[in-house]
Parts: structure tokens; sequence; C-alpha cells
């Protein structure tokens, strides 16, 4: 028979019940073990540090500094670790700078605890689970039109200072040491 190793989980979440409620699904699970908690980003970089989790379940909003920060903390320091970004709230950008911090995968705290194991199993497998919700977001995001002024060149960019600052034409090439049709 094949001796399966459990996955050390760490949950991290500033509020008591929602550790207690996913300490009590990795107890009862039999792949699954703790790996330590933390109630904000700073203990979850200590805790991290001594525990050497395998999966984190990270809330993004913590009292003290927000879980994208403690994820690229962790992960600069312990690249193997995975990260599950699991949060109430789902503001603009937030999917992707989860993401981009590291996060393996992105969920809602109104996910199943079966989901959840489903996706922390995944997670140490290094493959990514998404909520619906995020999975919206990141469509969203990739057919947004680019924020006005994003392709313009530093130049151009001091010419519409000038222009914001009241300045017609004549005076900002004079301002710019250029000739008017520039």
């Amino acid at each position: 028979m094949e001796n399966k190793r459990s996955i050390r989980v760490m949950v991290v979440d500033d509020h008591d019940i929602v550790r207690d409620g996913i300490n009590l699904m990795i107890d009862t699970s039999e792949d699954f073990v703790r790996a330590g908690e933390a109630k904000n980003a700073e203990m979850a970089i200590m805790v991290c540090d001594k525990e050497q989790p395998d999966v984190i379940l990270m809330d993004l909003v913590l009292p003290d500094k927000d879980g994208i920060y403690a994820t690229k903390e962790i992960l600069r320091k312990h690249p193997d670790t995975r990260v599950i970004a699991l949060t109430t709230f789902n503001t603009d950008g937030m999917v992707e700078r989860a993401l981009k911090a590291g996060a393996t995968s992105y969920l809602k705290k109104n996910i199943s605890l079966s989901d959840l194991a489903d996706a922390i199993r995944a997670a140490y497998e290094g493959k990514p689970t998404l909520s619906p919700e995020a999975t919206q977001e990141l469509i969203a995001a990739t057919v947004r039109p680019p924020k006005p002024g994003h392709d313009l060149t530093s130049r151009e960019n001091e010419v519409l200072e000038l222009l914001v600052e009241g300045l017609n034409n004549k005076q900002i090439a004079d301002r710019l040491v250029i000739s008017p049709a520039t």
C-alpha cells in the first residue's frame, strides 16, 4: 500500500471563526495536516518560516498589511509554497494582483468545504483553481480598454501636464524649447 504524505496546510485569516472552521476541515481530512495559522500578514510570514507549510489559505484583507504583501514576502523566501487567495472581497484588480504576487489560486469564501479541499490538493500539485468571479474579472481585464494615456511617451506626458496647467501651444513650445509646430 502506498504511503501518501499529508499536505501541510496553513490558514491565514483575521477572523477566528473562519480559521476554526477551516482547521476543523483540515483536522477531519485524511490527507491534510495543520501547519500553523495566523491572524495577520506579519504573523503569517513568521509562522510560515517556522512551519514550512505546503499550501497556505491566505485571506487578502488583513488588519496590518494585506494578504498580497504577505504572499509576496512568503514566496520570496519559500518559492515552493503554494498560496490560495481566499477572500470575500472581489475589488477591481485584486485577482490580478494576487496572481501576480504568486498566488496559485483565487477563491471566494463562499466555496464549499469539499471544493476547498479539492483546491488545496490541486494547489499542492501546482494546478490553479479560480472562482467563477475571479475568472470573470480576468476575462473583463483582457477586454477592457487600456487606461487613457498608458501609451504616451514621456515627452507627450510633459506636453499633457502643461496643457492641464492651462498653457497654450506657444507657451508649451517655449517651455519645452521646441517649435510650436512640433
